[in-house]
């Protein structure tokens, strides 16, 4: 067996650069990068795509608030129920502004 004493470790280095061009490659691929530089080339639907996000977005934040305070005027009613003194009086002023404020619009 006579070989050159670098021969084959040069072609390990290839052969294991290869492997992590492939895994590079594979990674790439998952992430979607294709497709993000694609969609950044088209500046028309980049805003598209931005847009129905940020519509989305919005909307989720509204319902979010909405049954957020929802959930404080109930706490808040059920702490004037429990009839505390200093507290119960003040909430139920705030529960009271609150209920107008819907009836009237």
């Amino acid at each position: 067996m006579d070989r050159k004493p670098g021969l084959l470790d040069e072609r390990e280095y290839l052969e294991t650069l290869g492997n992590k061009i492939d895994e590079m490659a594979r990674s790439m691929e998952k992430l979607g990068i294709a497709e993000y530089v694609t969609m950044i080339e088209n500046p028309r639907r980049l805003f598209w795509v931005n847009f129905w996000q940020g519509v989305a977005r919005g909307f989720g934040m509204a319902i979010g608030f909405t049954i957020l305070a929802g959930l404080v005027i109930y706490l808040l009613q059920k702490i004037v129920v429990l009839n505390m003194p200093l507290i119960g009086s003040f909430i139920a002023e705030i529960v009271n502004i609150v209920q107008n404020q819907l009836y009237f619009k």
